[in-house]
């Protein structure tokens, strides 16, 4: 035990100290004047003219219109699969409700796979498709996050930049490089990348058994990176040709909180307010460490329930030994939990463990992260979500001493709180209408892996997930159906636009505002203070917006284990 706490301690001080120069690296990529040759080319290419800036519309238009491009492209090459060359498998197209789930899953970061990818995808679509969009769309994300730390550092000015160039240097200044050095460590640690077929082995008793392979150490390394998630493999970091080493999976966990803690860096330098930056990276951690807290403590405690029945040899009321289904030997509950908590903290969704056998504590903490969407989240546009928190969290402070509320040295006015509400509540609508369409749409509870309140946490977690972009799964769902690819599907492509826009809108009408001196009475939000105001601020809200949807999912879940019931 203590040996696992002390694992998890090193990786957030590692993650600490390295989020502080690659911070620095993005301020360069965000605000540098000039452009690289091969910038320059593309430039050409396409016809894009670097130095005219955008307002929030134009910007908010070319971001969903190149989205909208290649989800168009995706689908087709989904459909079109038997078609294409690299399909050694001659494996037949996805069906169109298919087609549709997976390519709003890619465009949008989310990764949800109703599909075992080395059986159903051939290594075209695993390259063109698959790998592309993880580099692309996160980078989209990571451009929104641009253009509002940059609404909020300009003063007088409403352009926020131009799309454009900041995809091109986010690809080819961060992407692509963080992903080439990745991917080559973990070759060096055994993950497959190669354009073989599969292995054909003769087991000891006389059979064959294929061992599929593939390109799979670049995928891994931007899927994590890119807070993509999803896997080459269906086991995802589970699979010992993803996740075949200790330093790998220490890696991934590094990899997907990386650069979204380096954006808050970025952010604090950009506005030349670094403390600022601090107090939010704080928060972050803050609602990551009890996350992390409350699923290790969780698993590590067990199921009473298997004490009644021999599986626990002390005289204590818990498993010994803790929860261990659904986990890898290798991994143990330390960090099976802290990938647990990171995967789903930042958007990522990749597993190195089945979140179905969380116990019900465990699994409500995975839950949080998701609804929340202010631990850490997805590459960019977590840290817009915070932002999100923190102008609610100063209006809320303002209307308790009676003033008009500042923010970095902007007033916020009625026109900037309505769009951040309405950016704020269309997760839980997503979310819950969703869950509730499914609990009375014919047959859709016949894919239920188990009943009662766990079975509605498995739904609940599906179209959380979906909508939040995050793409892991409790797994006991079997959502590979017309109602579930297609409801999940505008779930997915929901959660991601429909709030980005308005938070675009925030920053453009921030950015024409001139910034205010500060006085006696303003209220500092670079202070600790501030911090905790802010995660009571998330987490207040977040508890009066799902806590009936957790009553009837764990929290019903935990007392009735640990009141004897079984299912």
């Amino acid at each position: 035990m203590l040996y696992g706490i002390l694992q998890i301690i090193v990786i957030l001080v590692v993650l600490s100290l390295l989020a502080v120069p690659l911070g620095r690296y993005l301020v360069w990529i965000f605000e540098g004047e000039r452009h690289l040759l091969p910038e320059r080319m593309i430039y050409r290419l396409l016809g894009i003219r670097p130095d005219d800036e955008m307002g929030w519309k134009r910007y908010s238009l070319s971001l969903l219109s190149v989205c909208a491009a290649s989800m168009l492209l995706g689908y087709l090459v989904l459909r079109l699969q038997a078609l294409l060359p690299l399909d050694t498998g001659h494996l037949p197209p996805q069906d169109p409700d298919q087609a549709f789930n997976t390519s709003s899953s890619f465009v949008t970061t989310t990764n949800w796979q109703s599909y075992a990818g080395e059986v159903s995808l051939s290594y075209l679509e695993q390259m063109l498709f698959v790998t592309f969009m993880q580099v692309f769309a996160p980078a989209t994300g990571l451009a929104a996050a641009a253009a509002v730390i940059r609404g909020l550092s300009r003063s007088g000015l409403a352009e926020l930049g131009n799309f454009w160039v900041d995809l091109t240097r986010i690809i080819l200044r961060l992407q692509l490089p963080l992903s080439f050095l990745l991917a080559l460590v973990l070759v060096w640690q055994g993950v497959p990348q190669t354009l073989s077929p599969s292995v054909v082995a003769h087991t000891l008793q006389g059979g064959i058994q294929e061992i599929a392979r593939g390109p799979v150490a670049s995928l891994d390394a931007i899927k994590h990176l890119g807070n993509n998630g999803g896997g080459y493999f269906n086991a995802n970091s589970a699979h010992p040709y993803e996740d075949p080493t200790p330093l790998t999976g220490a890696l991934q966990i590094l990899a997907m909180l990386l650069i979204t803690a380096s954006v808050i860096h970025a952010f604090g330098r950009m506005l030349s307010r670094e403390r600022q930056g601090v107090v939010f990276f704080a928060v972050f951690l803050v609602l990551l460490v009890g996350s992390v807290a409350l699923i290790y403590s969780s698993e590590q405690a067990g199921n009473p329930l298997l004490s009644k029945v021999g599986a626990d040899q002390t005289p204590t009321s818990t498993q010994s030994g803790g929860n261990m289904e659904g986990k890898e030997v290798r991994f143990g509950i330390s960090q099976s939990s802290l990938f647990t908590a990171v995967t789903t903290g930042t958007q990522t969704g990749s597993v190195d463990n089945m979140h179905d056998s969380l116990t019900p504590l465990g699994g409500l903490g995975a839950l949080i992260n998701m609804q929340l969407n202010a631990v850490f989240g997805g590459e960019g546009v977590g840290f817009v979500s915070l932002l999100t928190y923190a102008i609610l969290a100063v209006f809320i402070v303002g209307l308790m001493v009676g003033r008009s509320p500042e923010f970095l040295g902007k007033k916020i006015d009625a026109r900037e709180i309505t769009l951040v509400v309405v950016s704020l509540l269309i997760y839980p609508a997503s979310i819950l209408g969703f869950t509730a369409l499914a609990m009375v749409w014919p047959g859709s509870l016949n894919g239920l892996g188990n009943p009662g309140a766990h079975g509605f946490s498995e739904v609940l977690y599906a179209f959380t997930s979906g909508t939040e972009n995050n793409g892991s799964a409790f797994a006991g769902l079997s959502a590979d159906t017309p109602f579930y690819n297609t409801t999940i599907g505008l779930a997915m492509l929901a959660g991601r636009y429909l709030p980005l826009v308005p938070l675009l809108a925030v920053a453009g009408s921030l950015a024409g505002k001139g910034t205010l001196p500060e006085t006696k009475g303003t209220f500092s939000t670079a202070t600790p203070l501030f911090g905790a105001t802010l995660i009571g601020v998330i987490l207040i809200i977040g508890g009066l917006t799902f806590f009936p949807s957790w009553a009837l999912g764990p929290l019903a879940e935990e007392f009735q284990m640990l009141a004897g019931k079984t299912f």
